[in-house]
């Protein structure tokens, strides 16, 4: 790593410290724990899984180190550097750079084994894909096992070392163990199934499907017995795009943050079956944490009833295929909804009468049923090569919410 290659990276991080440590950062950072407290106020906007490689129009993204590390640490400031400057819109960037404890794991037997593929470019990492079906039988299932974890200190002890002489003490470099835990059993064995065989067999072998998730469920026990175990947990202010700032964390270990789950899988099966395959699984990983976020892509507005079943329920998704005044209304001033509009919207180009539509349905819903909310546009496949297509989505919904709450 060259001293040209340090100078740079330092560089980009003292400006990124400058960003970050205003006293507009620290009014945000309460804002975000105000909505998560469920006080009813001007919602956070997000901006989340950009395409980034469609975004350097102007070269600001254009890095220039040699050395690998360098290199990607020079883009995460960059990316961050950008989104701040450009968007008006809030950001989960913090003042340290972080670095997640090492740790290797057996798996649990199995692996996705892909058999089709279909991209939009070469480059997008979006792709549809289809899955060989590797768990179709109780031979199959027999593979199944709880993972194995190791803790390697020397590859910590490596990367605090390179990563502290690359930023010297213009950021601190934090090691931290584990931030929150991501539960999304049906998500990962879609890929050992596809869906089809799945949707087919809540009808034909429910008993089956039982014993896959069971399997799940005690890999998950494993994994979180070892980070109690080993590892402190620190959260991050990102909870999958949405901000996880809340007041009633515990100190230490799994109370110490937040549940992510979701099934993507089961937007289409009913209330009762989604209960019966999803939640019922859910509830002894769940109670482990303080909290529990809820969904994604799919649409709850027929399963929040089923949602309340969750103790520690905080935030529920509601999806751009939700229905957000039926969200609004079952979610009321008990949860955060967390409202995803619609990505299609800025793919290729941006109407700004759209975005005002779509922005103005879920505030006067969560302001009619006195809901606490946050808005995160996420799965930005493609911009079309447009940044300025996400620049007018921010600045439009910012614009929007001006006319209802203070400004930021």
């Amino acid at each position: 790593m060259t001293v040209q290659d340090k100078a740079i990276v330092r560089e980009l991080a003292k400006r990124y410290m400058e960003l970050v440590c205003s006293e507009k950062q620290e009014k945000m950072v309460r804002r975000f724990r105000d909505t998560n407290d469920l006080k009813q106020g001007r919602p956070s906007v997000i901006l989340d899984e950009i395409p980034w490689y469609q975004m350097n129009s102007g070269g600001e993204l254009t890095c220039v180190c040699e050395d690998k590390d360098a290199r990607n640490t020079e883009l995460y400031f960059r990316k961050a550097i950008y989104y701040i400057e450009h968007f008006k819109a809030d950001n989960l960037y913090e003042p340290v750079f972080r670095l997640k404890r090492a740790v290797d794991s057996t798996g649990i037997g199995l692996n996705p084994v892909t058999v089709g593929l279909k991209r939009t470019d070469a480059i997008n990492n979006i792709v549809s894909r289809e899955f060989e079906d590797v768990l179709e039988d109780e031979s199959a299932l027999q593979k199944l096992h709880d993972p194995i974890l190791t803790l390697r200190p020397d590859k910590d002890a490596a990367r605090v070392e390179l990563y502290t002489d690359l930023l010297g003490d213009v950021i601190p470099v934090k090691l931290y163990g584990y931030d929150y835990f991501y539960f999304a059993p049906w998500d990962k064995i879609t890929r050992l199934r596809g869906v089809e065989p799945i949707l087919m067999d809540m009808y034909d072998r429910p008993e089956y499907l039982h014993e896959i998730i069971k399997r799940y469920v005690s890999a998950a026990h494993a994994e979180l017995d070892f980070v109690e175990k080993h590892l402190d947990v620190c959260p991050t202010p990102s909870l999958h795009c949405t901000p996880g700032e809340v007041s009633g964390l515990a100190r230490e270990g799994l109370k110490a943050t937040w549940c992510r789950s979701m099934a993507q899988t089961f937007g289409v099966i009913s209330p009762a079956m989604f209960e019966e395959f999803e939640i019922n699984y859910l509830l002894s990983v769940a109670e482990r944490f303080t909290y529990t976020y809820y969904g994604c892509c799919e649409p709850l507005d027929d399963k929040i009833g089923v949602l309340k079943k969750i103790p520690n329920l905080r935030k529920i998704g509601c999806s751009p295929w939700a229905n957000v005044e039926k969200c609004a209304e079952q979610i009321g001033g008990d949860y955060v909804l967390s409202r995803k509009p619609n990505p299609a919207h800025v793919a290729i180009s941006t109407d700004p009468d759209v975005i005002r539509r779509e922005v103005e349905e879920t505030v006067k819903a969560c302001i009619k049923y006195g809901c606490a909310y946050d808005y995160v546009l996420k799965d930005i496949s493609t911009v079309s090569g447009r940044p300025e297509n996400l620049i007018l989505w921010a600045q439009t919904v910012s614009d929007v919410l001006d006319k209802y709450y203070d400004s930021i």
